[in-house]
């Protein structure tokens, strides 16, 4: 892995049947790099928290994953609504998702809490109407 590796994934609104499909592919990828298991384990867990929250609130958007020796960044940017209040976003359990979200087993509340929880940095930059951009690194 002498230069950076950059990979990069649109993710459709309200697509739950492809949710998930961009994390899956950054796991295998790392898997195939030899990246240590515990990362990749950390890496497909934020990262298909972060896919799930732009499927169900977000319309969308797109992931860009740089992996170079040192670390690997996500970076999730969509044109959702944005989140008007970070800090309770951030509790564990509290959620937006509506009811029919929740019913298909999604919308727990614990996408954002268990995105920090499995990286090693993560920055939230949003802004109401325009959309949310999340930066998660994982240090390798």
């Amino acid at each position: 892995m002498d230069n950076a590796i950059v990979l990069k994934y649109q993710v459709s609104t309200e697509d739950f049947t492809r949710a998930g499909e961009a994390s899956s592919d950054v796991k295998g990828k790392l898997k195939q790099m030899g990246v240590s298991p515990a990362a990749v384990r950390k890496v497909a867990i934020a990262m298909y928290e972060g896919e799930i929250n732009m499927v169900i609130h977000a319309r969308g958007g797109e992931i860009t994953v740089e992996i170079t020796p040192e670390q690997i960044k996500m970076v999730l940017a969509d044109v959702g609504p944005g989140i008007p209040d970070i800090d309770l976003a951030m509790k564990a359990g509290w959620s937006t998702a509506p009811d029919e979200v929740r019913n298909l087993g999604f919308g727990a509340g614990m996408g954002l809490p268990n995105m920090k929880k499995y990286t090693d940095d993560m920055k939230i930059e949003t802004e109401l109407g325009v959309g949310t951009t999340i930066t998660m690194l994982v240090n390798l």
